[in-house]
């Protein structure tokens, strides 16, 4: 069953040595992350699955120790998905997100429960993010969630995904249901809506309601802020 959850943005931007002199301006996401995972420790989960929107290729599952990097932004960076039970021979990379989240965890030196990850693809409908998460929410033993995800990309002229008036209603709505730990509102966020304003964490937040089910957890919103023209939330559940 699903004990607890933190939800995080992913933009490679949180790792201070990707965003280099701008570091500053995340510091407060940095240390808000920090904190959700203090709450996913303090749960004593028997596993942790990071869970973050992924292309195509990078889908699916990953096994503990899986490598990841920042190379492809400039940065010659890499992270391992938790540590493996020995040696490990990955066929592939972590994708962007579940980099980010493997950063997290290794900054904050997590050692509480095994890792692993799964690549969301952020087209997946609503009904699949929900199935998938409950099959999540149905394995034996105390499940925590690291759910990697960014709200809108819309909320100024310079946001990659230009102005949108929709962004802001959008990322306070889920913002709410995100802080509130809210089941039904995450379940009802329109996915299409979602797809135009470049919300990566729609599936995620969708895959995290699945997996929650009647775990009757409680919510509590760490920070909320848009420092690029891009919805950034964190929040705890427990």
């Amino acid at each position: 069953m699903l004990v607890a959850a933190a939800v995080c943005p992913c933009p490679p931007l949180l790792v201070p040595e990707v965003a280099a002199g701008a570091a500053p301006e995340l510091a407060a996401a940095r240390t808000a992350c920090s904190d959700a995972l203090s709450v996913l420790a303090a749960a004593r989960p028997d596993r942790l699955v990071v869970i973050g929107p992924a292309e195509k290729a990078g889908r699916g599952t990953y096994p503990a120790g899986t490598p990841g990097s920042f190379r492809g932004f400039g940065v010659d960076l890499s992270v391992r998905l938790g540590r493996a039970d020995g040696d490990v021979v990955a066929e592939r990379e972590l994708p962007p997100s579940l980099a980010v989240g493997a950063w997290l965890l290794e900054r904050v030196g997590w050692s509480h429960a095994p890792v692993e990850g799964l690549g969301v693809g952020e087209s997946l409908a609503p009904e699949r993010c929900a199935e998938a998460g409950r099959e999540i929410g149905a394995r034996p033993g105390r499940i925590a969630l690291l759910v990697m995800g960014d709200a809108s990309a819309c909320r100024t002229l310079k946001a990659p995904g230009y102005l949108d008036e929709r962004a802001a209603p959008f990322d306070a709505a889920a913002g709410r249901a995100l802080g509130a730990a809210d089941i039904a509102a995450l379940e009802a966020i329109d996915a299409e809506l979602a797809r135009e304003l470049k919300a990566a964490g729609r599936a995620p937040w969708q895959v995290l309601a699945g997996a929650t089910g009647n775990a009757g957890l409680s919510g509590t919103l760490l920070y909320e802020d848009a420092p690029y023209g891009v919805g950034y939330v964190v929040a705890a559940w427990s």
